[in-house]
């Protein structure tokens, strides 16, 4: 038969290409993964590596939270945590990417629609849909002719005496709009919500 065939050291050395194979997956950075100038750029990275080995990027968006441990305690502290998110545009057959940063060390990574030659020059104002990012909507129409920020304070609170608070950001971008109505855009922490027109 040709079950009886089949040697010991054949089925060992399939099990170890097998092993093998799954040894270098674990290895190789997901298809995903940021790459700039042939080096791999990841979670835990530092802000000075990943503007070191990608430039500076062509928009931030700057936030904060505050941890409060010990609330209502004898001993209560309270620790301000940065949050950044990097955008980055490398061209047309690339996809955009946002890099989130806290404390200035990478913590996420976002794959956004394809990137532009020319950051601004693909704008249509009435087909921007709620959702976009704030960083998706500079790359397409560049910066706004007017914005304005307003703050609300958030808190979660665990049942171990640590709390969460942070600031919900409203902005309000205005775009113009040569011969037509200009558009207001509100974004809630840094994410489209809707677009009004406003008369010229």
């Amino acid at each position: 038969m040709l079950a009886d065939r089949i040697t010991p050291m054949r089925t060992t050395k399939a099990w170890r290409w097998i092993a093998a194979a799954a040894l270098l997956l674990l290895y190789v950075a997901p298809v995903h993964a940021l790459r700039c100038n042939g080096r791999i750029v990841e979670e835990g990275d530092h802000a000075y590596e990943l503007k070191k080995r990608c430039g500076e990027p062509y928009w931030v968006e700057h936030y904060s939270e505050w941890l409060v441990l010990g609330e209502g305690s004898r001993l209560e502290q309270q620790i301000e945590r940065s949050l950044e998110a990097w955008y980055y545009n490398f061209g047309p057959n690339k996809l955009l990417r946002r890099m989130v940063l806290r404390d200035n060390r990478i913590v996420r990574e976002d794959t956004l629609g394809y990137g532009y030659s020319r950051l601004g020059q693909n704008c249509d104002l009435d087909a921007l849909a709620p959702g976009m990012s704030n960083g998706e909507i500079v790359a397409r129409c560049g910066t706004p002719a007017a914005q304005d920020t307003r703050y609300a304070n958030e808190i979660v609170r665990d049942r171990g005496g640590v709390a969460r608070q942070r600031a919900i950001r409203r902005e309000e971008w205005v775009y113009e709009t040569p011969g037509r109505d200009h558009h207001l855009l509100i974004l809630i922490d840094g994410t489209l919500s809707r677009v009004e027109r406003l008369d010229r």
